[in-house]
């Protein structure tokens, strides 16, 4: 299944209580790109975050797999977790129109 991750900062967390962190984290997200779990990463561009494209059996795989992350562990970053499917409407380019 494949998912789209957005974490969701804590309220009232800093960049200073992230700070001691971002090592680990990163290194962390790196044992998941290898593991399979994380199948891209980007920076969000409208605030500071990340978003993740994942693979994994379900949300809930998922989630598990996210609550790992020492931010999250910290009780700094949550998660949302949406699944995605493959985008149907191409079928509409080839549709004919009766009239």
């Amino acid at each position: 299944m494949k998912l789209l991750c957005l974490d969701i900062p804590a309220p009232g967390a800093t960049m200073e209580q992230y700070q001691p962190h971002l090592i680990a984290e990163a290194r962390h997200g790196w044992q998941l790109y290898k593991n399979g779990l994380v199948r891209d990463i980007y920076f969000r561009q409208d605030r500071p975050g990340v978003a993740i494209i994942a693979e994994a059996e379900s949300v809930d795989a998922a989630k598990q797999a996210l609550a790992e992350f020492p931010l999250a562990k910290a009780g700094l970053i949550g998660w949302e977790v949406i699944p995605l499917g493959p985008f149907l409407n191409w079928e509409s380019l080839f549709a004919t129109t009766n009239g």
